[in-house]
């Protein structure tokens, strides 16, 4: 299953912010530490073309009391500013690829 956000295609390499970056993310997000495991290259399309490319982290959680892992990853915005993603690793969130669209199903309901 794949989906878009709204009308807006989106398309993005790696993530510019950085692993520190993202953890500060996570421990402002969810109120936990995190440590760095892995990096997944996710591609999401929809209609046959590609509306997001790009890497998402795999933290695991340090004190999270019902989620030991995390996804995240971050987008610009205006300016010099960036969109920080931290989606909790849990039914029916199970992927990197889940993550993502979790965020662009959230989006869609103004979430």
């Amino acid at each position: 299953m794949t989906f878009a956000r709204a009308s807006v295609t989106l398309l993005r390499m790696s993530d510019p912010a950085g692993i520190p970056a993202l953890i500060d993310a996570i421990r402002h997000l969810h109120d936990v530490g995190a440590k760095h495991v892995e990096t997944v290259h996710v591609v999401e399309t929809h209609d046959g073309k590609v509306v997001w490319s790009g890497d998402i982290e795999i933290f695991d959680l340090i004190g999270h009391a019902k989620a030991k892992r995390c996804y995240a990853w971050s987008e610009a915005t205006k300016g010099d500013k960036r969109r920080f993603f931290a989606v909790l690793h849990g039914a029916p969130v199970e992927s990197a690829q889940a993550a993502l669209q979790a965020s662009f199903l959230a989006d869609r309901a103004g979430v």
